[in-house]
């Protein structure tokens, strides 16, 4: 199949930004036309948009597909994105290819292992219940972004890799990362602001090394097996991978779950679906619709499509997790529901290394919120809220609820 360039839609498309709970209807259009369909971007180039299930996990699991952001033909939606990301010149993890990804993987791996984080989930579970204990002591309404869906994350992100705590900056420095309303200017100096804050924490832990993964990537750092600004790049992009995206995920967990109390009731009703329920919001809810771009090494056959080497690809997370084929019904949310298969954490080499960190704190946060506080409302109508102006991450500005 082909499309004449003058033909080719626009992209994003009318609602690529905004409500985290819904994917464009154009998606599902595509995804039963054209799973494999190109598109214009922003800057007049072309780009592959993915909307199948079955497509995405195959773009995700093939060799011949390079997430290396320098590529010429590596899809960026803004000028922006484009500036502060390439800005310093080191690659994160999440932007290389093997064999470097398969080295640079295996020495943050330490930090996401699985008996470390279940050992940190009674320290989660004290905090989630000390924060809803000030969100019931405090004025009606409150927001649910400052009072719980930015501490749980940055406290816990804090014990992973070696940030203290009691730090607020990362609260303010990583969501100006990407958010257009702050221009350019805005998101340099907030991309500065925090990688002088990291070089700080770098030197403390050269001095007082912990059982942390900066710590650990020090460590690297002195036996030569990585560069000093390596371990500041990849130490900078697990905060701003990690606090944003948890942060949203939590915030549009408890906005779905407020739209639909049936489901929030089952939850109080059974704990035991709470893990369950974690799967099908990560289903369900649109948070890092655009973060899986790539761009092809090689020529591949697809869907009918050959997508060449050098064009770019964009897979659309939210149209693989609403597809008939692979989920019944999938525009409903079910917490009874078997999502493991979701694409909310990719799929392939470049799963979501922190997606068992992030599991924990949302059943954490779901299981303790709903039954601690099972009258828990909006405090405005669903059509007031305000959404993020980010491509990067969706979700809401304020999430203001009463009981």
């Amino acid at each position: 199949m082909s499309q004449r360039s003058s033909e080719l839609p626009a992209f994003p498309m009318s609602k690529a930004k905004g409500c985290p709970l819904d994917p464009p209807p154009e998606y599902a259009q595509l995804r039963s036309d054209r799973p494999v369909a190109k598109a214009r971007l922003w800057d007049g180039k072309e780009v592959w948009l993915i909307t199948g299930y079955d497509e995405i996990r195959s773009i995700f699991t093939d060799p011949r597909i390079s997430v290396d952001n320098t590529q010429p033909g590596y899809p960026w939606l803004s000028e922006q994105a484009r500036t502060v990301v390439l800005t310093g010149g080191v690659k994160p993890v999440g932007r290389m290819d093997p064999p470097e990804h398969t080295a640079m993987r295996r020495m943050l791996g330490q930090g996401f292992l699985v008996k470390k984080i279940q050992n940190m989930r009674g320290d989660v579970e004290a905090l989630v219940n000390g924060l809803i204990d000030d969100i019931l002591a405090g004025p009606r309404p409150t927001d649910l972004v400052p009072a719980l869906a930015m501490p749980v994350p940055s406290t816990a992100l804090g014990w992973v890799l070696g940030v203290p705590p009691a730090d607020k900056r990362l609260i303010s420095l990583v969501p100006r990362l990407f958010d257009e309303d702050s221009g350019l200017e805005g998101a340099m100096e907030a991309r500065a602001e925090l990688f002088a804050y990291i070089d700080e924490l770098i030197t403390h832990r050269e001095n007082e090394p912990g059982d942390d993964i900066i710590s650990h990537l020090v460590g690297y750092y002195q036996k030569g097996e990585l560069s000093r600004v390596s371990v500041l790049t990849q130490s900078v992009t697990l905060i701003a991978a990690a606090l944003d995206t948890t942060r949203s995920m939590i915030t549009n967990g408890i906005l779905a779950l407020l739209q639909h109390p049936e489901q929030a009731a089952a939850l109080i009703e059974d704990p035991d679906l709470v893990p369950a329920a974690v799967e099908e919001l990560l289903r369900y809810t649109v948070v890092t619709e655009f973060s899986s771009k790539r761009v092809a090494a090689a020529d591949i056959e697809i869907a009918g499509e050959t997508i060449k080497a050098g064009d770019g690809i964009i897979c659309l997370i939210s149209a693989g997790n609403r597809d008939e084929k692979v989920f019944t019904d999938p525009d409903s949310l079910d917490v009874r529901r078997d999502a493991k298969q979701h694409l909310g954490f990719g799929a392939g080499i470049h799963t979501c290394i922190g997606k068992q960190l992030a599991r924990m704190e949302l059943e954490v946060v779901y299981g303790t919120l709903f039954r601690r506080i099972p009258e828990l409302r909006l405090a405005v109508p669903f059509d007031q809220l305000v959404f993020r102006n980010t491509f990067d991450v969706q979700g809401v500005r304020e999430l203001p609820v009463t009981w």
